[in-house]
């Protein structure tokens, strides 16, 4: 070997790929290759690759081995890769073919990493290496004729490690032998020309130029299962042959052999002969399961005989068969004879298929099948007993490389099927026919999913000149698979990229430079450290093609979807607008949907995903002139989204012109995923340049957009309190500010147009009822709408009593309130004076509204249900200061509703000074009373009480109520505790007496006058009834309450009320009216005959009046005085009865006594 460090390649700058949607990517492992020798003039190609513990191996089609080193890069820097430097370029020993054909050169590279050997098949020899430095092994050993090298055991080994691993060398037989310390043969197997191997444990999966087959390598037995080429009917399938010696026993395919064997053979030729005789069908026939052979085709295999034949032969020998362990191992081999030169197979011909074998579970195999290498191919599964199991996968060109990768954790994805669980990954190296011509791609499905969007394609990168971006348009036609040892772990860039958060800048007229503060910076270090643990993806597989090696990783989650994401989203460069494909963003959305994230970055990139398709939809429903082409199931789809994405509902309020002023930024701003950037920015670009007049026609009332957005806010609401939720104080202003300004503008345009209230009002209510976290905005929004009943609201639910009642006030006063909502307004601020406790404010308001509504004011301060109370004194003062008209109320509310009556005096002062100043000041009001007086007297007998009178005659003005208050208080309606001054009364209404003729007749009576208040009663008013009363009394008053008892004064005797109905009968007997007089005192004289002396009548009658007048007086009197009469006889009768009882009860006890006899001294 020599070195060549000279020969590294450059490193090459590469553009930056656009978003690739395929689930693979390329990623560079080893770029221009010197693979060619010096002096070689033909085509040198890669042959095979092998990776371990950082030695990089490289076969070339020149029957080299180059090998490469690995530098690790800087630990610090988590974005580069490993470079390699050329170490040794290594010649394998082989033996020239006799033929002209082109030697295929290194055709196997196996490396044994548990043994640290290496087998390496170049050009039909076999030769062995020790690692790392691939010096010579087994002294060097030789094998030559080799047709393949392999068949390790793809599960896990049951050897020891001290015990070397077991592979399959293929000559004219296929050879068991053990690498370890020595290469020592286990046993040969008869199959002949082995050009492929894949095994698990015991059974192996081997193909040959013509055929697949199955082997059991214990038993030594083997099942032909079908050939590589469907056109090939000379291999049937179904074969069971004991390969123990050279002999072999068939099964034929009819005849009474074993059922099982018969079976096989019928189903598997059928099967494959149909595969060649087919007309391309569609792919999700070919790959549903539904399509496996007939039930005979499932029966059990032969190769898997019943306990009780497992240890025989086929041919039905009992002997026991000696298992593995039980056989001495051979001797070594002859050199002499391993190193003959065995005639290696004839290669196939161009019509001749490569065998395909993978492996993509412990019990199944991967086998391909088609007609020729332009054709399209098929792969089969079959498992260890040789059936045919799963559907069938079927590639657009016979694959030139197939291998499994079976490590998918993300392969659920599906934009057809969701639900389904897929288990890996099928790739192939192929072509695929374009307009320009062939082209070779990596053909990628997984292997149990039906339907056309299961495969994919990806073109294999071509070399680009440096600092160019114009691809090298040479297609090697060499491109292979294949799955190394070592696994390869790489950061994606864009990953981190798009999931760290940016400060989204709202303020487009500063620049973002001039606004990044020191905290802005850190928080961007911070950021930039996070984004650089995502995106970290491992794979063990390589593609070459020509002189370059890459990396076939799986494709980031995010990328992948991010990029169809773009593709929907396309972008018009030449305007601002994009041509949005709603059905794919929606189909995108709907693949996730049932997705369970495992990592960090899977929760973070379909978080991310979410957002930027709600974000997308959210936009280009906005942008629309109508609904029109957006269905309710999408619309419904895109509110869901927005919720559960939990977008910052500011940057969503960021895009609508009406609702971006009620963003909150803070002192922190606004951050989102740095791949949301662009297209917030778009469209919040949109939203600046379009005309002012415009701006607001986005949102129209009561339209599918405003009610989205309007249900989108109030589900943002619900998660209040939630402590996942970052910048939640802005954050809930922002949303309750945008809400309650889209409710405001509802209401606001939709009463205007129609003049009644909307639907948005009681939502307008709810809102504000249960609190904003924006109040300050909230104040100016309301007070710039002029809503100041919800104010007042919105002030009730702060508690802020004063701002409530001032703001009734304006309303009360006259401001403009658009909603006309505040009923009664007075009255609701009485009510809600009884509710509160701040008696500063209900000084203040009560005095108000007293001033404004006497009675309400007064109620504020008498209402039981207040919580604060007050002195009743302090009331009166303040309201003589601040509503003198309320004085009274308040007064007349404690003498008569609380019975209060030591304010009656105050109370009656008041009365007075209104009456008396009215009848001072006004002749109408005097006009009046004489004519009261006039209009009672006029009345003819049976007729009201003189009070009745004024109350059923009432003059609307205030001074009349005023004055029957001030009668009922001076006639001592409220009971005896009342008093007031006399005197100073007496001094007051003593001017106006001509006038006041009841509050004269109560005055003189509370002087003992009676016979003057009689008179004034007889004569000056003609109230008989009154008069009459006012003697049952005994002169207590002459008005009483309307309704309840009358109590007689408690100091009048009987003959006082006798004298006063003697002064009452004087005054009837001077009634002017004639028939009047006779009639008045003939009834006084009938009905209360009883408080007159008959004598003393008869003395007071004129001598002109007949008998017939008075006779019912009479007739009266003369029945009183026999009452008595008889009554004084029975009382004497009575008593003297009583005078016989008590003298005979006298003499009885005498008797009884009897007599005593006293001596004398």
């Amino acid at each position: 070997m020599e070195s060549h460090d000279a020969q590294t390649p450059p490193q090459k700058r590469r553009r930056k790929a656009p978003t690739s949607t395929s689930s693979y990517v390329f990623r560079p492992l080893l770029e221009d290759v010197a693979i060619a020798p010096e002096g070689h003039t033909s085509e040198v190609y890669i042959t095979c690759i092998e990776l371990w513990e950082g030695n990089l191996y490289v076969g070339t089609s020149a029957a080299e081995i180059l090998h490469y080193v690995a530098i690790p890069p800087d630990p610090n820097d988590t974005t580069s890769n490993p470079s390699y430097i050329f170490a040794s370029r290594l010649q394998p020993t082989f033996n020239r073919s006799a033929n002209n054909s082109p030697p295929p050169g290194v055709q196997q590279l196996l490396v044994l990493p548990k043994v640290a050997k290496a087998c390496i098949l170049c050009n039909g020899t076999l030769t062995f290496y020790s690692l790392p430095e691939l010096s010579p092994a087994f002294s060097n050993l030789v094998v030559a004729g080799c047709s393949w090298i392999g068949g390790a055991n793809l599960n896990t080994p049951d050897e020891q490690v001290e015990e070397g691993e077991t592979v399959m060398i293929c000559k004219s037989r296929i050879g068991l032998v053990r690498i370890g310390d020595e290469a020592r043969k286990i046993r040969d197997i008869e199959y002949p020309g082995c050009l492929a191997i894949a095994r698990r444990d015991h059974f192996a999966c081997v193909a040959d130029a013509q055929a697949y087959a199955l082997l059991d390598v214990d038993n030594q037995q083997k099942i032909s299962l079908f050939p590589i080429s469907s056109l090939d009917e000379n291999t049937a399938g179904g074969q069971i042959e004991d390969i123990s010696s050279r002999h072999e026993t068939s099964r034929p395919s009819s005849g009474t052999g074993d059922s099982r064997g018969h079976g096989r053979s019928t189903s598997l030729g059928t099967f494959v002969s149909g595969l060649g005789r087919r007309s391309p069908q569609s792919r999700s026939q070919e790959r549903s399961g539904r399509n496996t052979p007939e039930p005979g085709l499932r029966a059990a295999s032969p190769l898997r005989p019943p306990a009780r034949q497992r240890s025989g032969s086929v041919t039905g020998t009992t002997s026991r068969r000696p298992s593995v362990s039980d056989k001495p191992l051979p001797p070594p081999p002859d050199h002499t004879l391993l190193q003959q030169n065995i005639q290696i197979p004839a290669t196939p011909t161009s019509t001749k298929l490569t065998p395909h074998i993978c492996s993509p579970t412990a019990n199944e195999f991967l086998l391909t099948t088609g007609t020729s290498p332009d054709e399209p191919g098929v792969g089969i599964f079959v498992n260890l007993d040789g059936d045919v199991v799963r559907g069938t996968l079927q590639f657009d060109r016979y694959p030139t490389s197939v291998i499994v990768d079976a490590s998918d954790r993300d392969s659920r994805l599906s934009y057809t099927s969701s639900q389904q669980s897929h288990e890996g990954y099928i790739l192939a190296t192929t072509y695929l026919r374009r307009e320009d011509g062939d082209r070779e791609v990596v053909e990628i499905q997984h292997w149990d999913v039906d339907g056309e969007n299961g495969t994919e394609h990806l073109d294999i990168p071509f070399p680009f000149e440096e600092d160019s971006f114009e691809e090298v348009q040479t297609v090697s036609g060499h491109a292979r698979l294949r799955t190394i040892l070592s696994q390869y772990s790489a950061p994606f860039s864009d990953v981190g990229e798009r999931l760290c958060l940016a400060r989204l800048r709202l303020d487009q007229d500063r620049s973002p430079h001039d606004m990044i503060d020191e905290s802005e910076r850190r928080r961007n270090k911070e950021e930039q450290a996070f984004s650089r643990r995502l995106g970290m993806q491992s794979s063990r597989i390589v593609l070459w093609s020509g002189s370059s090696i890459w990396w076939l990783m799986k494709n980031p989650l995010i990328l992948r979807l991010d990029g169809a994401l773009d593709t929907a989203i396309r972008e018009n460069s030449n305007q601002d607008h994009r041509d949005i494909d709603r059905g794919e963003i929606l189909r995108i959305v709907t693949s996730i949907q049932n997705y369970e994230a495992d990592t960090e970055t899977e929760f973070l990139s379909l978080k991310y995903i979410r957002q930027k398709a709600g974000l997308a939809l959210f936009a280009d429903t906005l942008e629309r002139e109508s609904s029109y082409g957006v269905t309710s199931t999408e619309s419904q789809i895109t509110e869901d989204l927005l919720v559960e994405s939990g977008t910052d509902p500011r940057v969503l309020l960021s895009v609508v012109p009406l609702l971006s002023q009620e963003v909150v930024e803070g002192p922190k701003g606004v951050w989102i995923h740095a791949g949301l950037m662009r297209i917030v920015e778009l469209y919040s670009r949109e939203r600046l340049n379009r005309p002012a007049a415009e701006k607001h026609q986005v949102l129209l009332p009561y339209n599918d957009r405003a009610n989205m957005i309007k249900r989108y806010l109030v589900a943002w609401r619900q998660r209040k309190g939630f402590g996942s939720i970052a910048d939640e104080t802005e954050v809930f202003q922002s949303v309750d500010a945008a809400l309650l300004h889209l409710l405001l503008y509802q209401d606001n345009q939709h009463s205007r147009k129609s003049g009644i209230p909307s639907a948005a009002r009681a939502e307008l209510y709810s809102l504000v009822d249960n609190g904003v976290d924006c109040f300050e905005r909230a104040v100016a929004l309301l007070e710039r709408y002029r809503r100041l009943y919800v104010l007042s609201r919105l002030y009730q639910n702060r508690k802020m009593a004063g701002k409530v009642l001032d703001t009734w006030r304006r309303i009360i006063e006259g401001a403009e309130d658009v909603g006309n909502e505040l009923r009664d307004g007075e009255n609701e601020v009485r009510k809600y004076l009884a509710k509160i406790r701040d008696g500063s404010l209900i000084r203040e308001y009560g005095s108000w509204l007293a001033r404004r509504n006497a009675k309400l004011g007064v109620q504020v301060f008498v209402d039981d249900n207040s919580r604060v109370r007050f002195v009743p004194e302090e009331i009166v003062q303040m309201l003589k200061e601040q509503a003198p008209d309320a004085v009274k109320v308040y007064l007349e509310h404690l003498v008569f509703g609380k019975k209060k009556t030591q304010y009656a005096d105050r109370l009656l002062a008041y009365y007075l000074d209104s009456v008396l100043h009215v009848l001072d000041t006004s002749k109408e009001a005097r006009s009046i009373l004489a004519q009261s007086y006039g209009s009672y007297r006029a009345l003819q007998p049976p007729k009201p009480t003189y009070r009745q009178f004024i109350i059923d005659n009432a003059v609307p003005v205030s001074w009349w109520q005023d004055r029957l208050r001030l009668l009922e208080l001076l006639g001592g309606s409220h009971g005896a505790d009342f008093s007031y001054d006399l005197g100073i009364m007496l001094s007051r209404i003593e001017p106006f007496e001509q006038d006041l003729v009841p509050e004269s007749i109560i005055l003189d009576g509370r002087q003992g006058r009676h016979q003057q208040a009689l008179r004034l009663l007889t004569h000056g008013l003609g109230d008989y009834h009154t008069a009459i009363n006012y003697c049952l009394m005994g002169g207590a008053s002459i008005f009483h309450p309307i309704s309840g008892s009358l109590t007689p004064n408690a100091s009048s005797t009987k003959e006082d009320r006798a004298t006063l109905f003697g002064y009452l009968l004087t005054e009837f007997l001077q009634i002017e009216d004639v028939s009047n007089r006779l009639e008045r005192t003939s009834e006084l004289l009938e009905r209360f005959g009883s408080w007159y002396d008959i004598t003393q009548v008869l003395k007071m009658i004129p001598e002109s009046w007949s008998v017939e007048l008075i006779s019912g007086f009479l007739v009266g009197a003369f029945r009183r005085l026999v009452h008595d009469k008889h009554e004084a006889m029975v009382v004497k009768a009575l008593s003297g009865a009583e005078n016989l009882q008590v003298a005979a009860t006298f003499v009885e006890k005498c008797r009884v006594a009897g007599a005593r006899v006293d001596e004398i001294q």
